[in-house]
């Protein structure tokens, strides 16, 4: 049996519903969902004919499962599940009716419940400790500094809710060497696609004389291996996915406040800090005691079990 992953093409979704499928030790294939026509102008869920409306979904014949990730991929999904009778399981709140997935997984702050609904406090993801073992194995001696902790930090950037400018990389880039200079320890930050690039060029020349690497975009992603040799993670609080990826990782996770606001991304964070799995990044260096959070794997069993697959 195969999974059909059904959802729009951003990185961030494919990851999260691949990370839920590969747990449960299943194989997976994407089809992605290209709305069309006025229906882009409009959620996706009040089209009557969803099917219609985006690029052909044609699944092959091992598949067995449908998952969705998103409103707009829920809402195709959803008539995917009409057309063939396969099981569904959604993940996020699809803001449509549940009754219209088998199972749904969406994070504690979507604040939802229902007899067919898990909760789970972070996003759902591949990060393993597997993966993260594998990356710090490859990555420890070009990232490890002799004598210095590793502070990794994980850079967002514009949303449509937070912004990361030209000002806010230079209050990073001060309390980033403020660090460096109480104690003994090096950065090692990686930027994302939503980075601004006068903004990254202001790290980049900040840190430049300072035990800071910074990676160029060039060769192989260092993402896995930042995460996996960190002696602690900052984060900016753009990305629900950073976070929770970060906070997978035995180290403990400081987030970087940005301007802007997400009642949704603040409920999430709030959550974490209850649990003192993160805390504000002020910039003084303090790491505390801290056990890896992941509900990825709580996600997968449940869908075992509930779906009988």
């Amino acid at each position: 049996m195969s999974v059909a992953i059904i959802a729009e093409d951003f990185a961030g979704m494919r990851a999260q519903a691949s990370g839920l499928v590969e747990r449960a030790g299943l194989d997976w294939h994407f089809h992605p969902v290209r709305i069309e026509g006025i229906w882009r102008r409009l959620p996706t869920r009040f089209c009557p004919a969803p099917l219609r409306a985006t690029a052909p979904i044609d699944l092959p014949s091992s598949t067995g499962l449908l998952v969705s990730v998103g409103g707009t991929g829920g809402a195709v999904a959803a008539a995917v599940r009409k057309r063939t009778g396969l099981k569904l399981v959604q993940i996020q709140n699809p803001r449509m009716a549940a009754h219209h997935f088998d199972l749904i997984i969406a994070n504690v702050h979507d604040a939802i419940a229902g007899p067919n609904i898990v909760s789970v406090r972070t996003a759902l993801h591949g990060m393993t400790k597997a993966k993260l073992d594998l990356a710090r194995a490859r990555w420890h001696e070009r990232l490890a500094v002799p004598g210095k902790a590793l502070l990794s930090v994980l850079i967002g950037g514009a949303n449509g809710r937070f912004s990361f400018g030209v000002d806010d990389a230079n209050t990073l880039a001060d309390r980033l060497i403020g660090i460096m200079g109480h104690a003994e320890v090096a950065v090692a930050l990686t930027p994302s696609r939503r980075t601004d690039a006068e903004a990254l060029a202001v790290l980049k020349a900040r840190l430049a004389s300072h035990p800071a690497w910074i990676w160029d975009g060039e060769g192989e992603n260092p993402y896995h291996g930042i995460l996996a040799c960190a002696d602690a993670i900052a984060v900016t609080t753009d990305s629900v996915s950073m976070i929770s990826e970060a906070v997978a990782t035995e180290a403990p996770v400081m987030i970087i406040d940005l301007p802007g606001r997400s009642r949704r991304i603040s409920a999430f964070v709030q959550i974490l800090a209850e649990a003192d799995r993160v805390r504000p990044f002020t910039g003084e260096w303090a790491p505390w005691a801290v056990t890896a959070l992941d509900d990825t794997g709580r996600g997968a069993d449940e869908m075992i079990r509930r779906l009988a697959l």
